[in-house]
């Protein structure tokens, strides 16, 4: 009854207020209390400052300012901001030094934000900040960015300049219950305003209510919800992962149609499976998300054996993941050996390199595991502890492969240390049995150089490298691959940067002629199955750069992330060309396929680029490309390819079907689904 006549009577003075009708505060005490207005100064300010920043973010970075993503963001702004005052007015005669301390907090969380934006092309997440202590080794890369964007600086800290000058003249709040209940209120109704409309909202893929209790991808989230609310979100969801007795809320994927043909009972082709017992699993499943995973699988469609099924068998494996590589860097006068091996080899006209959360880690998670990243986590370190027998190193070993894995660059980072040598692999970096000389970014030919010899006497061999030579920040004096090979680009037509990406690429190439020639010296280059793809875009260069080297403006939705794939093999006859549009997430089960090996094509969220399935490439926003078209998430519109009808519920499905595939993969991952399938 209390608290129900304190609400009237606060409204009632907020709307008297409001209307310029003086009358007291309703708190009468013996000692002077705060008024509204002192409360409206402090809770206003912190306000302005958080929405200030807010939109200054989205200004500067890839996302665009929506209207209805503004709107959420102001009302679970007036939310913290109210809880901010409370928490502010609990600390007495310290006040103002908490004030600073939490205006500068805000100015240190959306600064450090729109910077690493600026560096990886995404936002962190709770688990990257924690994990993230090894970020410093690129500090040539931040303070040369900071150089470039020093401006943002003064934008940035301005709300805490503000408040220093103004600090003395902040009105210190009186503490009384009825303050204390009033600021819980305004918390309170701000937030469940805000959790009404959304959902009461479109409950879709790209919709608010999907970014707040599902979709776990920071970029999308930021837009909707704003940087704070998202950090709370992610923030619980990492807490709620490492807690036994506590699970995720996630969205059960609907019921779906596989858009493959189906089998035809009569059918002789034979596919790429295992016989694995999935009714058995079902019947040995010990709770409902196992079970649901058992029964997903055992009805995807597998890939069909094909013409290409074994004509490597037996090869050797090159697996290489190359820094920032890019078709732009393909070039006969520059790389001629990287342009030999795309136009002799397999050619690949439409290869994406979709970009995922975490930027180098999770384009070597899914060029190496034919898997979808988790969003929120690394998932190639989370990995280390689950049973991978679907990694080439894993695949391989067993058949009598020797298997090895280098990186340029210190062996620890993104944990590489506890992912690769659980890939199957005899892992080396800088710091662990691999020394090379300290610059930045070290050679991928001295790399060659020092590890050729470890495995080219003793066949069959599978390699992987990570390679760094194309390692942003694209400028002639903070980039030493730049600087070696400048003479090569010195006198083509393009700005300084874009030559400074192209000259870190001469170095891959480099490396590359060298492997080439002792292959050749071997008497094995013909032996050898070669594939190289990227682990991203090259986002060290601006758009307008970007667009530079392709000659005209490039979409960023999709026509951003398409990229380069060799698969090389020394000798061929001639080239083969591939117009089937395929990813980086269909690498790994398209080797398994060529070499002959036995897998269940099932268990991958790629499929073998040979194989008479549908094509789907999937980005991280959950856009999606097939042979029908083109789906982009944030318009929620489908773009039709010539040829074909428009078919609403070809849509929806696909829609579905790509959130199965996220779904999933994610599940994997959490569950350690290989080892339940397969054991030891």
């Amino acid at each position: 009854m209390y608290f129900t006549n304190f609400i009237f009577r606060t409204f009632r003075f907020v709307i008297l207020y409001t209307l310029g009708i003086e009358g007291d505060f309703m708190i009468k005490t013996r000692r002077p209390e705060s008024s509204l207005g002192e409360i409206l100064v402090i809770s206003g300010f912190y306000f302005v400052s958080i929405m200030f920043l807010e939109v200054f973010l989205k200004l500067n970075t890839l996302i665009s300012i929506q209207l209805f993503g503004m709107f959420y963001s102001l009302l679970f702004s007036l939310s913290i901001s109210a809880l901010l005052t409370l928490i502010t007015a609990l600390f007495g005669k310290y006040q103002r030094w908490v004030m600073g301390f939490f205006i500068f907090a805000i100015f240190i969380f959306y600064g450090s934000q729109l910077f690493y934006f600026s560096f990886f092309k995404t936002f962190y997440t709770v688990y990257s900040m924690l994990h993230g202590t090894q970020v410093g080794e690129f500090y040539r890369e931040i303070i040369e960015m900071l150089k470039n964007h020093w401006i943002w600086l003064p934008v940035l800290i301005s709300p805490w300049i503000i408040f220093l000058i103004l600090r003395k003249k902040m009105p210190k709040l009186i503490i009384r219950r009825e303050l204390i209940m009033l600021l819980i209120s305004v918390t309170f109704f701000f937030h469940v305003t805000g959790l009404l409309i959304i959902n009461f909202g479109p409950k879709d893929n790209g919709s608010a209510y999907d970014a707040y209790y599902y979709h776990e991808y920071p970029i999308d989230s930021i837009r909707q919800l704003g940087l704070l609310t998202s950090i709370r979100i992610d923030l619980k969801r990492m807490i709620i992962d490492v807690l036994p007795f506590m699970e995720n809320k996630q969205r059960q994927p609907d019921e779906i149609v596989d858009p493959n043909d189906p089998d035809d009972p009569k059918d002789k082709t034979e596919y790429n499976v295992l016989k694995i017992d999935f009714k058995q699993l079902i019947e040995m499943a010990n709770n409902d998300t196992l079970k649901d995973m058992h029964n997903y699988f055992s009805n995807v469609r597998p890939t069909n054996k094909n013409k290409m099924t074994g004509i490597y068998e037996g090869y050797n494996l090159i697996l290489i993941t190359a820094e920032g590589f890019s078709h732009y860097a393909v070039r006969p006068d520059t790389t001629p050996t990287l342009y030999h091996m795309a136009n002799h080899g397999y050619i690949f006209n439409n290869f994406y390199n979709p970009i995922w959360g975490v930027s180098t880690s999770d384009g070597e998670y899914v060029a190496t595991t034919g898997l979808i990243p988790k969003a929120g986590v690394w998932s190639l370190p989370v990995s280390g502890d689950n049973d991978m027998p679907y990694t080439m190193g894993n695949h391989l070993r067993p058949l009598g492969y020797k298997t090895m894995a280098f990186h340029n660059h210190t062996y620890t980072y993104y944990k590489r240390d506890i992912s690769h040598p659980n890939m199957g692999y005899d892992y080396y970096g800088v710091g662990k049995g691999l020394v090379m000389d300290n610059r930045w970014p070290r050679s991928d030919l001295q790399m060659m150089e020092i590890t050729v010899d470890r495995y080219i006497d003793n066949q069959p061999f599978h390699t992987y490298y990570m390679t760094v030579s194309g390692h942003l920040l694209y400028t002639f004096t903070g980039n030493s691959m730049a600087s070696k090979n400048r003479a090569v680009v010195e006198n083509l037509p393009y700005t300084s940067n874009v030559k400074a990406y192209l000259a870190t690429q001469v170095e891959f190439d480099r490396a590359m002629e060298y492997l080439l020639r002792r292959l050749r010296e071997a008497g094995i280059a013909d032996k050898t199955l070669i594939a190289i793809s990227a682990d991203h875009y090259p986002y060290g260069l601006t758009q307008e750069e970007i667009n530079e080297l392709a000659g005209h403006s490039v979409d960023k939705t999709f026509e951003l992330y398409r990229s380069q794939f060799i698969l090389y093999v020394d000798g061929m006859e001639a080239p083969v060309i591939i117009n089937k549009p395929v990813s980086s997430l269909d690498i790994i089960p398209t080797i398994a396929n060529l070499m002959g090996l036995d897998y269940d094509s099932r268990l991958y969220m790629g499929q073998d680029m040979f194989s008479d399935n549908q094509p789907l490439i999937i980005f991280v926003d959950r856009s999606f490309i097939t042979e029908r078209g083109r789906y982009s998430a944030k318009t929620r519109t489908f773009y039709w390819e010539d040829g074909f009808e428009q078919d609403e519920e070809y849509v929806k499905n696909m829609i579905k079907y790509v959130n199965a595939k996220f779904y999933y993969s994610a599940k994997i991952l959490e569950q350690d689904y290989y080892h339940i399938v397969f054991g030891n």
